[in-house]
């Protein structure tokens, strides 16, 4: 875990104003739809910052950051990548190009997706109700 979380300025700063709102877009796409923990954590390899969302000790997601980009990561085990491959034709090719070229390890399928804009959110949303079904109400 990270000792200093940083600010949305210092967030700003790394990533740029249009992946600043990709950023707060993605989070607040799982905020609006999941009741979870936020974790900082110094990003793996050549990221900076990673936040995960987790509950009950299970990731839902996790977000990175790093120069001018924004990086979301989900593992899919067994039966989320079943439900996908029924459905992949109905997701963006970007989509089922990472999910393509992404490993599988023994504990699930890590995709990486870096989000360039906010083209590939509606799929993400998608991606995330596999992963988890939401469980916070809907404000009408």
């Amino acid at each position: 875990m990270l000792d200093i979380i940083p600010t949305n300025q210092d967030l700003k700063e790394l990533l740029g104003e249009e992946k600043f709102n990709v950023w707060t877009s993605v989070c607040n796409l799982v905020e609006g739809l999941y009741s979870m923990e936020t974790v900082w954590y110094k990003g793996y390899r050549d990221w900076i910052y990673e936040l995960k969302y987790r509950r009950s000790g299970k990731t839902l997601c996790a977000l990175n950051a790093k120069e001018n980009c924004v990086g979301l990561m989900i593992i899919f085990g067994k039966a989320e990548r079943e439900k996908f491959e029924n459905e992949c034709q109905s997701y963006a090719a970007e989509i089922q190009k990472v999910y393509n070229n992404s490993t599988t390890h023994y504990d699930g399928k890590w995709m990486m997706f870096e989000l360039k804009d906010l083209s590939l959110i509606e799929d993400i949303r998608r991606l995330l109700y596999i992963k988890k079904r939401p469980n916070k109400k809907k404000d009408k």
